[in-house]
């Protein structure tokens, strides 16, 4: 009687599809050892409360049933990953000796096997040079490619001559390290070797002639290549310099698209998707909500570095270390106009500093869904606010209003970062830009329209501005032409915040304003909790005289 073949699915659920919770837990335990030696980073999204929340109810899941890991050393996605076309020894001697198995067997014969492979790839996406078929890698060790970083057709090369120089490049890095061994135990100030001397020299030669420039031909050649082919190819390299630069150019080229593509197998950058999926910003790693008009060869990392500082962006973290170490900024230009304690705001001119409040607006419109302003900084005044520690001031928030509203607009976009939201400097932001337009004698109201979360925090402060005044209030009719000049808020957005206290009411056709004495004892008894650690703005600490002109 022949034996019945046994499946055993592995990792599998009851079902035979994949236990999803095993794998995002695999995944999540192999992380968090891969990154052991490396200093921990906040990471914050948007929802992260949230998720926190549904995890406690979670039910744990066993270790056992956790999938195997594939050769790039992340959890599978699904099955299909699983390398099956190889059976075991015992399954290839049992369908030796058993000649019902054998026959089984015949109807799979004609399938090709799978082959086990290091690298998963996406065959839905293509790379966006025209004419490319995302064949071969710039570092010729890939049989595809997706992006611009590791087309050779966009490098002017092939797919064979980029596995020659790949062979060369790996010939050349051997015979360094056996000279490096070699010369392990050489004194730090001993004379050149005969083979370096040798060495100086060739590259001293091979040097001469990079400075001869270009003749008419080549120049006619180069232009013609460039017409016909614009910016989706890169610019003939040839003759320009040195055989021997141009090879260390074409070497360093290789080794970043190969640092990239080890990024996109392990799945830290998405190249193609021209949407920044994450920023790294000083000691925290934060996931972006909206899209950003970053130039198109930073937005398809997916990945981006950002200088807390001077807000330049960086494609690695190898530059943003090098940038950092060189970087004399610790606060951002302008003026100081306010201080109290740690707590800063710089008034910073777009017209002065350009590219700051350029980089500034690009930043922001990752966390805010309504901005539209990117480059035409010149109109506006920025207002930064900052907490300071013995490196620097930390970017904390912003608002910017125009130099000359004609609708007396005192904040034209406004944003909160997200390590720093839910502990009150939003409110300290609004406070602060209301207190500008006291001091300017104005009645001030923000720019429509409000984000989500910027509707919220503005009628949030309303609500507790009509509360204090009508705390302190002692006369028996209140007029909303006063609160207005006294709190600089504008009477319409007193009036819909009246409304929706439910203090406003319509009596023998007049308009009354009722003082709820429930809503203002609950505003007081908040109050006293929060005593005297309340993030305020205080008047005093403010050193600031209105712009005059533009």
């Amino acid at each position: 009687m022949p034996r019945r073949r046994q499946r055993v699915h592995v990792g599998s659920g009851s079902d035979g599809t994949e236990d999803s919770d095993s794998s995002a837990e695999r995944e999540q335990t192999n992380s968090s050892e891969s990154d052991g030696n490396i200093p921990k980073r906040t990471r914050l999204t948007r929802a992260s409360l949230r998720l926190s929340q549904s995890s406690q109810d979670t039910p744990d899941v066993k270790q056992d049933e956790s999938p195997p890991l594939t050769p790039t050393g992340n959890a599978p996605s699904s099955e299909s990953e699983l390398d099956i076309s190889s059976p075991n020894a015992s399954h290839d001697e049992s369908l030796a000796k058993d000649p019902a198995l054998r026959d089984s067997d015949k109807d799979l014969s004609h399938r090709p096997k799978r082959r086990r492979c290091h690298e998963t790839y996406n065959f839905n996406m293509k790379c966006p040079t025209p004419g490319c078929n995302s064949l071969g890698h710039l570092t010729g060790k890939h049989e595809r490619h997706f992006a611009v970083s590791g087309c050779p057709l966009y490098h002017n090369l092939s797919a064979d001559e980029c596995k020659v120089k790949a062979t060369t490049r790996e010939k050349h890095e051997e015979e360094a390290k056996v000279q490096e061994e070699s010369n392990r135990h050489a004194t730090r100030h001993q004379t050149p070797t005969s083979r370096q001397t040798r060495y100086k020299e060739q590259v001293t030669e091979m040097r001469k002639g990079r400075n001869s420039g270009l003749s008419k031909e080549q120049k006619e050649k180069y232009m013609e290549h460039r017409q016909s082919h614009s910016n989706t190819r890169e610019p003939l390299l040839e003759n320009i310099t040195s055989e021997y630069d141009l090879e260390l150019f074409r070497k360093a080229q290789a080794r970043a698209s190969e640092d990239l593509e080890r990024l996109r197998i392990q799945g830290q950058i998405t190249e193609g998707s021209n949407m920044i999926k994450t920023i790294l910003f000083g000691r925290y790693e934060l996931d972006t909500w909206y899209h950003s008009p970053y130039p198109e060869e930073y937005a398809r990392l997916g990945r981006l570095y950002v200088c807390e500082f001077c807000l330049k962006y960086m494609k690695s973290q190898t530059i943003l270390r090098r940038h950092m170490a060189k970087c004399v900024w610790k606060h951002p230009p302008g003026d100081e106009v306010y201080r109290k304690g740690a707590i800063s705001v710089f008034e910073v001119d777009g017209k002065k500093n350009k590219i700051y409040c350029q980089n500034l607006c690009l930043l922001a419109k990752l966390f805010l869904d309504h901005k539209t302003l990117y480059y035409d900084v010149e109109p506006f005044l920025f207002y930064v606010m900052t907490e300071a520690d013995n490196t620097g001031c930390h970017l904390v928030g912003y608002f910017s209003k125009e130099k000359n509203s004609f609708l007396n607009y005192n904040v034209s976009c406004i944003l909160t970062m997200p390590q720093y939201m839910r502990q009150g400097y939003g409110k300290m932001l609004i406070d602060f830009s209301y207190l500008l337009s006291k001091v300017e004698e104005k009645v001030g109201s923000p720019e429509r329209p409000l984000s989500d979360l910027g509707l919220i925090s503005y009628r949030s402060y309303w609500k507790e501005v009509l509360l204090r005044y009508m705390y302190n209030f002692q006369g028996k009719e209140i007029s909303i032409k006063e609160i207005s000049q006294e709190t600089a808020v504008n009477p319409v957005d007193i009036v819909s915040t009246l409304q929706s206290l439910q203090m406003l009411k319509y009596w023998k056709g007049k308009h009354l304003v009722l003082k709820r004495q429930d809503l203002i004892d609950e505003w007081k008894s908040k109050e006293t909790k929060r005593g005297s650690n309340n993030k305020t703005i205080d008047p005093s600490s403010l050193k600031w005289t209105p712009p005059k002109g533009t």
